[in-house]
């Protein structure tokens, strides 16, 4: 629950639309997210998303390129990923245990990951969060 409090908390300050939960994923109202959002639930707009493959599937029909943070053999390291400017984008996060679904990986256009190098590749994912929106901020400017 922490996690998507900090998650709402971030799309807030960087001006997200909408945060889309599936999944076991916890949504407000919980005090345990609010705790963490302090707020930022009531000002970022979410909905729960039953079948994320179907809510993909019509992204990609309005022009939507999904962006997955995960890694993959052929992810491009964010700060090489190039944003393209002619499409809106979703970014697609995934349990910060097991990664992305197999079912949601080929509605993916692209697999981006965070550079790292320490010994365990492993960031919580509201850090992958926060550190994602900061890096796609700066590439907009």
């Amino acid at each position: 629950m922490h996690n998507v409090g900090a998650a709402f908390r971030s799309a807030d300050a960087f001006g997200i639309d909408e945060i889309l939960l599936s999944g076991y994923s916890p949504t407000p109202p919980r005090p345990e997210i609010a705790k963490t959002a302090i707020g930022a639930q009531k000002h970022v707009k979410w909905q729960q998303v039953e079948y994320p493959q179907k809510y993909l599937g019509t992204l990609k029909e309005n022009n939507y390129r999904l962006v997955g943070m995960e890694q993959m053999t052929d992810s491009i390291l964010l700060p090489d990923y190039t944003i393209p400017k002619e499409k809106d984008i979703c970014l697609v996060f995934g349990n910060e245990v097991t990664g992305l679904d197999e079912d949601i990986i080929p509605y993916v256009d692209d697999f981006v990951e965070i550079p790292q190098y320490g010994h365990k590749h492993s960031l919580n994912v509201s850090v992958t969060v926060g550190v994602t929106l900061y890096s796609f901020l700066i590439k907009y400017w």
